[in-house]
């Protein structure tokens, strides 16, 4: 479980392919890996990873083909910075909205303007992803929480403050990246919520007030 404030930025040491699967590796000196172990979970652009092996200031994990066909990981290479968040304790304050690390889709950004000191930041979602989005709701992006400012269609609107801009890979965004999206699992369940409901009230086993009634029972 992840918080969406990111801790540190990393950049990729290397990244090549073993299998199926992709061998990561991250360096960073801004992280503290002291109180992380091989099987510990860090979310590395909001998804979540496990460490497999660790050295100096560096860390390094498999990705799954699956991961690499529903993340940016199918496209990131050496170099690339990355923002990353070591899996919350249960003492954490609690300072964003409730992260799982597991990647809904890609999204794809459409502009970047400055505004004072903040950036307004525009994203496509595909339509499977964009129904879970709310104006004033939450959102992950790349790892980072984010206030949805606005929905429109496939297109909602994020800003960012430049505290974020400092301490996460925002800065680098480019127009027509694509970025990972989590979206609110609140927003999840509650479909699946209404789904079930839709269903027990369809399912001719369900037994309500007009069920009785019309299998004629006098209530009341």
């Amino acid at each position: 479980m992840f918080t969406g404030i990111i801790e540190a930025t990393g950049t990729v040491s290397s990244l090549h392919q073993v299998g199926l699967e992709s061998w990561l590796t991250i360096s960073s000196h801004k992280l503290d890996l002291g109180d992380v172990k091989a099987g510990d979970s860090v979310a590395v652009n909001g998804c979540c990873l496990t460490v497999a092996k660790l050295k100096d200031n560096c860390f390094s994990t498999y990705v799954s083909q699956e991961t690499q066909r529903s993340t940016t990981f199918g496209s990131l290479s050496s170099g690339a910075r990355v923002n990353l968040e070591k899996a919350m304790l249960a003492t954490s304050r609690f300072s964003g909205h409730i992260v799982s690390g597991h990647i809904d889709g890609v999204g794809t950004i459409l502009s970047i303007k400055t505004e004072g000191k903040s950036l307004r930041v525009e994203f496509e979602l595909p339509d499977d992803l964009v129904r879970y989005v709310a104006a004033k709701g939450s959102i992950c992006i790349d790892g980072t929480s984010f206030t949805v400012n606005t929905v429109s269609g496939n297109v909602f609107s994020i800003n960012v403050i430049p505290h974020t801009l400092k301490e996460t890979v925002v800065g680098d965004y480019k127009d027509g990246q694509q970025v990972n999206v989590e979206v609110d699992l609140v927003a999840r369940y509650l479909e699946s919520l209404i789904q079930k409901e839709n269903s027990a009230k369809s399912d001719n086993t369900s037994i309500d007030i007009q069920f009785l009634k019309a299998h004629g029972f006098q209530l009341g």
